[in-house]
């Protein structure tokens, strides 16, 4: 089985709510975080979830789906990388899959890809999306500076998933080099390791701003 992490330590200053963006509601009764949960949790192949939560959280133990014996709560830190590794501590699998809390729209046959292909080459891989618009590169002030070839670009989504063992050395070498983090396939590449772009379902979206949570409601 694969173990799952899901960080969910961070308070989303972007999102300007009264909460954590992962405890806002998508409907009137199931908050972002229980939504991507369940879905998770829902793949044949994902034996356990690790929830990094805030020491100072409020709302994680008031959620049904806390009661579930697969989900499994440990204390997060800082910065996104500091939580997962906060829950690769955990972790007693071989593999692991690490998830973002306000992305609760993954496809299941997407994740099936992901496993798939990951155990294929030994090393894992990344759910991701082919850049499809012209891109540009701005100056601070927002002007254009050029255009940037959009071949061979691709947004970095989630799940993500790879060896615990090489995972964790990753993560630990970027670390002590104050590698800036973004994502482990970050740490992963700073390693040395090419992980595998996986084409993943559009709508795998990350709610991120305010915006985002009105298109989804409409």
């Amino acid at each position: 089985m694969i173990t799952a992490i899901v960080p969910a330590a961070g308070i989303g200053k972007r999102m300007g709510a009264d909460r954590p963006k992962q405890y806002l509601y998508l409907s009137g009764k199931k908050t972002i975080l229980e939504v991507t949960l369940e879905t998770l949790l829902q793949h044949p192949d994902i034996g356990k979830i690790i929830v990094p939560i805030n020491k100072n959280d409020l709302y994680f133990s008031n959620l049904p789906i806390v009661k579930d014996p697969r989900i499994i709560p440990v204390w997060g830190r800082g910065e996104r990388a500091d939580s997962v590794m906060a829950g690769l501590e955990v972790v007693r699998s071989s593999w692991v899959l690490v998830h973002d809390a306000a992305r609760p729209f993954v496809q299941l046959s997407d994740i099936d890809k992901l496993i798939q292909v990951s155990l294929d080459n030994d090393v894992g891989g990344i759910l991701a999306m082919p850049v499809r618009d012209t891109m540009k590169r701005s100056n601070k002030k927002g002007k254009i500076l050029t255009t940037v070839a959009r071949e061979d670009l691709w947004h970095a989504l989630t799940p993500q998933m790879f060896k615990t063992k090489i995972l964790i050395s990753a993560l630990e070498a970027a670390q002590s080099q104050h590698l800036i983090i973004t994502d482990e396939a970050s740490a992963m590449e700073f390693a040395g390791y090419h992980p595998q772009l996986v084409a993943s379902y559009p709508g795998n979206i990350k709610i991120t701003h305010p915006q985002d949570l009105d298109m989804i409601r409409k």
